[in-house]
């Protein structure tokens, strides 16, 4: 399954990685989704402690293989590029499918007065038991891109202690150990990190609107890098001591994943520019983990062709279906 092997002018990370989230590949995927948006429910779940998180269920019309739930990366939402591409072949191939938007994600920041930041995985894990619970699906599959698959990766660890039944999980490019993503972001290309201050400034003017009198951060729009950005949510608002330990907080390195006991698999790229690929030294040995490492596809990348269709929603899908035979 690790022989990714692109057309020679879709070999760069950073082709892969620009080209995933662009409008480009955006109209592509548009006219393919086009039956999985025509059907989609809006779900408002039960995160727990009066939280609420949204997502859009898309059903079969006839026999359904199961439930099969989608998780964006960080500053994505269940509209994003690839979150359509793989809802879509994940419907073709027989599932109902469920993108999740995390708090503050989508147009979702007026629904809870509390910021997201990505130690809130109590919530999923409530909000996914609601969706199981009242779906009576079991068991089911699960797949996160970026931060969406660190998220995946620590359901998959926890959310079975707390009544989840999943059968599979897949986390495409995922964040493993959060210091080394926001170094790697510092050090690389820099258009990285200003692509995401962008989106995360855009989003934290949103919740400002949404909540003017919780929120009085306007120094925070006036500070540098990630690194300073971060440190000032970290403990002003998310209720760390450090940044340091936020960014431990939802690490999924050393011995995190050691009592995995969900089937899982985890495709990343040597040529990764956000997520670094020596992370992969950071994981235990466990039978139940599964890790794919590729030559190319940048961070969630993996365009196969020029029609810009996915590799990784191939991967997916063969893990999702093999589940269901097994």
């Amino acid at each position: 399954m690790n022989t990714f092997n692109p057309p020679l002018g879709l070999r760069g990370p950073h082709v892969q990685s620009i080209l995933n989230s662009s409008a480009l590949r955006g109209l592509a995927v548009g006219k393919r989704a086009q039956q999985l948006l025509d059907a989609e429910e809006e779900w408002i779940l039960d995160g727990g402690e009066g939280i609420r998180l949204q997502g859009f269920l898309t059903r079969q019309s006839g026999s359904s293989r199961g439930l099969a739930v989608l998780m964006h990366g960080w500053e994505g939402s269940s509209h994003s590029n690839y979150m359509l591409g793989t809802g879509q072949r994940l419907l073709a191939e027989g599932y109902d499918v469920f993108r999740l938007n995390f708090r503050d994600h989508g147009k979702t920041h007026h629904l809870n007065p509390g910021i997201f930041h990505s130690c809130r995985l109590d919530e999923v894990i409530h909000a996914l038991g609601d969706l199981q619970a009242r779906l009576h699906a079991q068991p089911w599959c699960l797949a996160g891109y970026s931060l969406g698959g660190n998220f995946a990766l620590r359901v998959a660890r926890h959310g079975p202690a707390q009544g989840l039944k999943l059968a599979h999980c897949v986390a495409i490019c995922p964040v493993i150990d959060p210091a080394h993503v926001l170094h790697a972001m510092e050090t690389g290309p820099r258009f990285y990190e200003h692509y995401y201050i962008r989106k995360w400034t855009r989003s934290v003017r949103i919740k400002q609107s949404c909540f003017p009198k919780r929120y009085a951060y306007d120094e925070w729009y006036d500070l540098g890098g990630m690194r300073e950005r971060l440190d000032f949510f970290a403990t002003r608002y998310y209720d760390f001591a450090s940044i340091d330990a936020y960014l431990a907080g939802y690490s999924v390195g050393g011995e995190r994943l050691r009592d995995l006991t969900v089937p899982s698999t985890l495709l990343t790229s040597e040529d990764d520019p956000v997520c670094p690929q020596h992370d992969l030294a950071l994981l235990p040995e466990n039978p139940q983990l599964e890790v794919l490492l590729t030559r190319y596809g940048g961070h969630c990348g993996y365009l196969k062709n020029w029609r810009l269709e996915s590799w990784a929603e191939d991967c997916i899908a063969a893990r999702f279906l093999g589940a269901a035979d097994a």
